[in-house]
């Protein structure tokens, strides 16, 4: 009874942190909020003056684009539902109906058809619903708040967005697939080795990952741009050029990146007692049999989070990718730059909003997805024992 009375916070204190948690949380969600809402409405109305004018958008109503109480409540509640059937029927179907027990495949599968599923909802079988239910709901069915997609098809039709999109898939899971390949098996045999030299190679590979990308980028340039010339005599006229291609991109991030990914994984095999490697070995296992079939299994939620990490490096990138690669190939984030130019429209600039915000959507999902595998690996990195 006294240990609770002595953890109970004070009331003035839970005040004050969920006062503080409270305006941190609105300044860091206020942008996001107000790009989204600028994205679909008219130029006129995405940079007016007045606030009011930029979430209700009179000109966006009065071009003949507006959404109704009807559809605000329809939208929401399809919203809504498909955050709760993310987090509640998603996990039991992946696990349900995952290929030969492949939990990973089955959540790339799944996560790719619950996202197909929901946009064909919410962006073709909802508005033509609500355009056959509006002239009939009378009051509910008047615009009320203007909304157009103009923008964003613009964006990933007229200016081939999508291609962007692919190349940031690309990178991102080729710097994925290989950081956590090599992150894996450097992790577990750093942690479980009792070697000084273990310790200077990760103090060495911090020093590496804390060096500024433009220094990296700088020495990796002269080579990208002269690699046809440099390989040529060993190649001839076959030789390959790295400069613009994705997979040479890929080796770049997952060098600059591979640091931070094996500490993290030491730290989760850490966590992992050794009496599991010594049970597996006693019942017949290899060393990497007791590392693939004991180990990982464990190694889930921090494998998961590093993971995370990764994507987040390879996704976000700006200066790598906007140096190393052609305009063929660019990636979404380098992309949105191009918007941006002496001749720049207002046109243009609510279109750069458009395609931020479609960069910021896939980023949503990951999260709710895997938010119980993220807290749960995060938990494990930072308690010991």
């Amino acid at each position: 009874m006294s240990d609770s009375i002595a953890s109970r916070q004070p009331i003035w204190l839970k005040l004050t942190s969920g006062g503080f948690l409270a305006v941190w949380c609105l300044i860091a969600a206020f942008p996001i909020f107000w790009i989204a809402v600028m994205s679909f409405k008219v130029p006129v109305d995405a940079f007016a003056q007045n606030p009011i004018s930029v979430i209700f958008g009179p000109q966006t109503i009065a071009d003949g684009h507006g959404v109704s109480i009807l559809g605000i409540v329809l939208g929401l509640s399809v919203l809504f539902g498909a955050i709760y059937l993310a987090f509640t029927w998603l996990p039991t179907t992946v696990a349900r109906y995952a290929p030969m027990g492949q939990v990973w495949a089955g959540w790339i599968i799944g996560v790719l058809l619950f996202a197909l599923g929901f946009l064909i909802v919410f962006l073709a079988i909802l508005p033509g619903a609500l355009g056959f239910i509006d002239p009939l709901a009378g009051p509910l069915g008047t615009p009320l708040i203007g909304l157009t997609t103009e923008h964003y098809y613009a964006v990933w039709v007229e200016n081939a967005f999508y291609r962007n999109f692919i190349n940031s898939l690309v990178v991102t899971s080729g710097v994925v697939i290989v950081s956590l390949t090599l992150g894996t098996l450097a992790g577990f045999g750093l942690a479980r080795s009792g070697s000084n030299l273990a310790f200077w190679l990760l103090i060495v590979a911090l020093i590496f990952r804390a060096l500024p990308h433009s220094v990296l980028v700088a020495g990796y340039l002269p080579v990208f741009i002269n690699s046809a010339e440099i390989l040529r005599p060993i190649f001839g006229d076959l030789a390959p050029t790295f400069y613009g291609q994705p997979w040479a991109v890929i080796a770049v991030l997952v060098a600059i990146n591979q640091p931070f990914t094996i500490w993290m994984l030491r730290s989760f095999f850490q966590n992992i007692p050794a009496e599991l490697d010594e049970a597996a070995r006693v019942d017949g296992c290899t060393h990497f049999q007791a590392f693939r079939m004991v180990i990982m299994p464990v190694m889930w939620p921090g494998v998961i989070t590093t993971g995370l990490f990764s994507f987040l490096l390879g996704y976000n990138d700006f200066l790598v990718t906007s140096l190393l690669l052609d305009g063929q190939n660019m990636t979404m984030v380098p992309a949105i730059s191009g918007y941006f130019n002496r001749e720049t429209t207002t046109t243009d600039q609510v279109e750069a909003i458009a395609a931020a915000v479609s960069i910021i959507a896939p980023l949503f999902l990951l999260v709710m997805i895997f938010q119980r595998q993220i807290v749960s690996g995060l938990t494990a990195g930072a308690v010991k024992g």
